[in-house]
């Protein structure tokens, strides 16, 4: 693996490169950890992931442009302040309120959550995680989700 490259689907099967990271500029676990967000932020903007490919030793997300970020009033920048995994209730009616905020060590530590389709979170119960997120323009993960009721 030499690089992961974010290209935006432009319709029409016009692709144009958007982002690019670079190995050991971004460890390969950071780059792993990326693939498995089914939303990108970056500069304000949200991006849904359409594919994963891999081309020789380079890793491809295509993505497409969702527009302005929807930002929740109680959003905090992680930058310099370590790596972090938030957990949200998926919900506009409660602004995707935060539940919780996990430390992590490591990139690898951060793949743990976001392989995951439920959590059991102390004393608030099972949460079904609905999407997930990496939030460049404020360095942290985040799982989206609701509560499994009754089970």
């Amino acid at each position: 693996m030499r690089k992961l490259i974010y290209y935006i689907d432009k319709g029409f099967n016009q692709y144009e490169p958007f982002y690019e990271y670079t190995v050991p500029a971004v460890g390969e676990d950071e780059i792993y950890a990326r693939q498995l967000c089914n939303y990108f932020i970056k500069d304000g903007m949200q991006y849904e992931l359409l594919a994963n490919e891999l081309e020789e030793d380079d890793e491809i997300l295509t993505i497409k442009e969702i527009g302005l970020n929807e930002k929740a009033p109680d959003e905090m920048d992680y930058r310099g302040k370590g790596l972090y995994v938030e957990i949200r209730l998926n919900s506009r009616s409660e602004n995707y309120r935060l539940l919780t905020k996990l430390p992590c060590q490591t990139h690898f530590e951060v793949i743990r959550y976001l392989l995951k389709d439920a959590i059991l979170l102390s004393e608030l119960g099972q949460f079904r995680i609905t999407s997930r997120e990496i939030d460049e323009d404020r360095g942290v993960y985040v799982l989206y989700g609701e509560f499994n009721h009754g089970e």
